[in-house]
């Protein structure tokens, strides 16, 4: 029988879907453009997830390019997978803000183990998306930033969270990572669809250490009152 681990890695590997996108957005796999991302993200999988137990979903929006853009790890920076994980990456080092808050509530909630035991973090979209400034340089671009491209993208949204819960997802409740926009469109879908009794809204992590740093304790708390509710 395969193991928790063994199905992600499986997800991963086989993540190249066909999309037709809108002119001027690129689509970003770290399984395909980094070659190294699999090889990290497998190491982690296997250490935290190389077991059969069922485990609560979160999702955020999509991959960005110096988080799981790099480790393939969703909020997962190489910093906090040497410090907290235990999984020393060479020649590479990345530094990505939502992370910080996500492994100080990863600690709060009692480290990485028992944390990763009981949670699966992903995304509804989990590929990334990139479009040129009018300088040319690549900017970050999330699958809800503008309609055309959430059009593009849902049908295969709608299958990508089929695919996370049959990895082995308790579905009597899912936490979203973003009060507004992801929530808005993860509501519907699961509207539309049933795959969660409830979806619970918590703030991003990028907004919290953005415009909330001040408060970031507070929305720690949150964090934990949601998940141990």
């Amino acid at each position: 029988m395969s193991s928790f681990s063994d199905r992600i890695i499986h997800f991963n590997s086989t993540l190249n879907p066909k999309l037709s996108l809108p002119e001027g957005i690129a689509i970003m796999n770290p399984f395909r453009d980094n070659p190294r991302a699999l090889e990290i993200s497998s190491q982690f999988y296997r250490k935290f997830y190389n077991d059969n137990k069922t485990r609560r979903l979160i999702l955020g929006i999509n991959p960005g390019r110096f988080g799981a853009g790099v480790t393939g790890i969703p909020f997962t920076d190489t910093k906090r997978l040497a410090e907290k994980c235990g999984l020393h990456i060479e020649n590479l080092k990345t530094h990505e803000p939502s992370s910080v808050f996500v492994y100080e509530v990863i600690d709060a909630y009692g480290g990485p183990e028992r944390f990763y035991g009981d949670f699966y973090i992903n995304s509804p979209c989990p590929l990334g998306f990139i479009k040129a400034t009018e300088k040319g340089k690549a900017v970050n671009y999330n699958y809800y930033d503008s309609k055309a491209l959430t059009r593009a993208v849902y049908p295969f949204m709608i299958e990508s969270v089929k695919a996370h819960i049959d990895l082995g997802i308790d579905t009597r409740v899912a936490f979203c990572l973003g009060s507004g926009k992801n929530y808005q469109v993860l509501s519907r879908m699961n509207e539309e669809h049933g795959f969660f009794d409830r979806l619970i809204p918590l703030e991003h992590p990028r907004f919290i250490m953005q415009y909330r740093s001040k408060q970031k304790q507070q929305y720690i708390e949150k964090y934990l009152d949601a998940m141990t509710a």
